[in-house]
């Protein structure tokens, strides 16, 4: 189960790793917390955006819907309001009835209910900063931790279905800067232009705490599939743009996996890994009940 933020965020964080394991027998759920509503339109090539926050909300419900068949998961959403993100100092209030501003256990329910229903072993999510500061992203956190840790307990969210264990929470990384790092200077070396030179210079990144990367998922096979997916929405996503500035062959011959963090485990593990089942099943073993 791969918890996420906004519709765009399960196709730009992991998703190669989602298609990787739905191709190879695993069931995969992405659980999308809010309807993006609140977003603008990224994409200049777009056209003109949609008038409101419903018709917006439609859009990416339909954009979500296209990502999922191209990474071949099933997707589930929530139910909350896009937060958006503040701008401005002092920043403004958060819009009222938003994701972020639900109390925790209110907003911890569905997802709660939604773990319980589907009985998966590994959930992914953000790590506590959200990977960028935006409050959904924060509240995601805080909701797929709340959920990993009292799913499994009957004395909690009564009456939001009978309890489950996961086993393994793990963080995405998938804007690490070691990755961000190599693949640009692999790209300098080859003589192109890397997308990554400003941000990686930025002060914004040098006061980013690299987190531990705990597994590596080789999954390059699928970065077709994520490509896809990625343009699946046409609001958010570029297909000229920033996404796809990196030549195939600097990106899977320099870095051919998505790297994430092991943020809790009820299983043995020994790290690194290369698998986010790992300790759950024998290395080697088929994925069929795996989820």
């Amino acid at each position: 189960m791969a918890v996420h933020a906004h519709p765009d965020d399960e196709s730009s964080k992991g998703a190669a790793t989602t298609a990787r394991y739905a191709a190879e027998g695993v069931e995969v759920l992405v659980v999308t917390c809010t309807g993006g509503e609140r977003g603008d339109v990224l994409n200049p090539h777009y056209g003109p955006a949609p008038e409101g926050i419903e018709a917006m909300r439609e859009v990416r419900r339909g954009e979500m819907a296209a990502a999922a068949a191209a990474l071949g998961v099933q997707q589930r959403w929530l139910g909350f309001v896009d937060s958006g993100l503040p701008e401005g100092d002092p920043l403004p209030p958060l819009p009222e009835g938003c994701f972020a501003l639900v109390p925790l256990e209110e907003a911890s329910a569905p997802l709660v209910e939604i773990v319980r229903e589907f009985r998966p072993h590994v959930m992914t999510t953000y790590d506590p900063t959200g990977g960028y500061p935006h409050p959904d992203h924060v509240m995601c956190h805080r909701v797929s931790a709340e959920a990993f840790a009292a799913a499994g307990n009957p004395d909690r969210y009564v009456g939001h279905g009978e309890p489950w264990t996961p086993l393994k929470l793990y963080y995405n990384h998938g804007f690490s800067l070691a990755r961000l790092r190599g693949v640009h200077d692999a790209i300098i070396e080859a003589g192109g232009e890397s997308p990554f030179g400003d941000w990686i210079d930025s002060r914004q990144a040098r006061e980013i705490p690299e987190r531990e990367v705990t597994t590596h998922i080789e999954c390059a096979d699928y970065f077709d599939q994520r490509d896809a997916a990625l343009r699946a929405h046409a609001t958010q996503i570029d297909p000229d743009g920033f996404f796809f500035a990196v030549p195939r062959e600097i990106e899977l011959a320099k870095w051919s996996t998505e790297e994430f963090e092991l943020a809790e485990s009820r299983v043995p593990v020994s790290l690194p890994e290369t698998d986010l089942f790992a300790g759950i099943r024998p290395a080697g073993q088929g994925v069929e009940a795996a989820r």
